[in-house]
């Protein structure tokens, strides 16, 4: 055993619940909290997967006011629901105003990024054919 210092690792969460099983429920307001006391929140967002199954996954995320996740594709089909603030999602050459209570479903493979207005929170849900993500 030594007295050396031990190497300072990126922030874990606690061990979570599973996030697979016949019945998830969850409290999106405690969770939401929880992502915004971490550390990743004072760099401007956070997300935590809050289900994961074979075909479909859900994923809290949280932006600054002005913050951006820049355009990307995803594989599978999704959904963008506002559930705190206000968020932008820009796709095809449009831009979609997503407040309080706002959803937009997209296609797969359709480009897009996302712009929050103001401290916001959005849950993302993705769903691929049967087969799942490919990785």
């Amino acid at each position: 055993m030594t007295n050396e210092p031990k190497p300072d690792y990126p922030h874990r969460r606690p061990h979570s619940p599973p996030l697979d099983g016949r019945y998830l429920e969850l409290d999106l307001s405690r969770e939401l909290d929880q992502l915004q006391r971490e550390p990743e929140w004072d760099k401007g967002q956070n997300a935590k997967t809050v289900v994961k199954y074979d075909n479909l996954r859900v994923v809290l995320m949280s932006l600054k006011a002005h913050g951006r996740i820049p355009e990307h594709v995803t594989e599978g089909r999704i959904t963008i629901q506002t559930i705190r603030g206000h968020i932008l999602v820009r796709a095809d050459q449009r831009t979609f105003d997503l407040p309080l209570g706002g959803l937009l479903a997209l296609d797969h493979g359709l480009p897009h990024d996302v712009e929050a207005i103001e401290d916001s929170a959005f849950l993302l849900t993705i769903a691929w054919p049967p087969s799942g993500p490919s990785s």
